[in-house]
């Protein structure tokens, strides 16, 4: 069994969407540790909105806090204190797609980042997305991963911007698992027909 994790070169780039049409693709099991603001409309929830398959668990996650703020700062807001040693990957015999929150440096606490969730046995996939900055962004996020000799791919969320995605490309040599189009709307047909052209990557990767 594969484990996937979705991390992004920032926050709002695309990591849910990502991560649906990740699960979708392989009916794997999703799963995202921690999560922070609109908790009634969770990560977790558009997951389940946007899938199809019926093979697909949706695992709780380990902490969940109301304010849509960094997660050691939304813990702190409500007295509590994340543990990584107290979030353990959920047992399943099915592929698992797992989605961090925000970036790779996000901390958890004092001391841990969304970095220390990701297992060296993980693939790593990065959601990129372009603005002014974005190329420092995804080369910090994709060269740091390298670095620590994670196996890592990215995936382009938006409209082509050629000259972005060819020093991003050249400068660390990772795959392109995939893009992502801007889409007026985002439902279960358009997620459906991402996991289609992805799955053959996938399950090469």
């Amino acid at each position: 069994m594969k484990q996937f994790f979705v991390t992004g070169i920032s926050t709002d780039v695309g990591k849910t969407l990502v991560a649906a049409i990740l699960t979708e693709a392989l009916e794997a099991d999703y799963w995202k540790p921690v999560q922070t603001g609109a908790l009634e409309d969770s990560d977790s929830a558009t997951i389940t909105r946007l899938i199809s398959n019926d093979k697909t668990v949706i695992h709780p996650n380990s902490y969940s806090f109301k304010a849509p703020v960094s997660p050691h700062e939304a813990a702190a807001l409500e007295g509590g204190y994340i543990d990584p040693n107290n979030i353990h990957e959920p047992e399943t015999d099915n592929d698992l797609v797992i989605e961090g929150a925000g970036g790779l440096l996000v901390p958890l606490n004092d001391c841990d980042t969304i970095l220390d969730l990701i297992m060296p046995a993980y693939k790593v996939v990065v959601v990129c997305n372009h603005y002014l900055g974005s190329i420092n962004h995804s080369l910090l996020t994709i060269n740091w991963l390298l670095g620590k000799g994670y196996d890592v791919s990215i995936v382009f969320n938006g409209e082509p911007n050629k000259a972005s995605e060819d020093i991003i490309l050249k400068k660390t040599g990772v795959s392109v698992l995939g893009r992502i189009k801007r889409e007026p709307i985002i439902n279960k047909d358009i997620v459906k027909a991402y996991a289609k052209e992805f799955r053959k990557a996938l399950v090469v990767a």
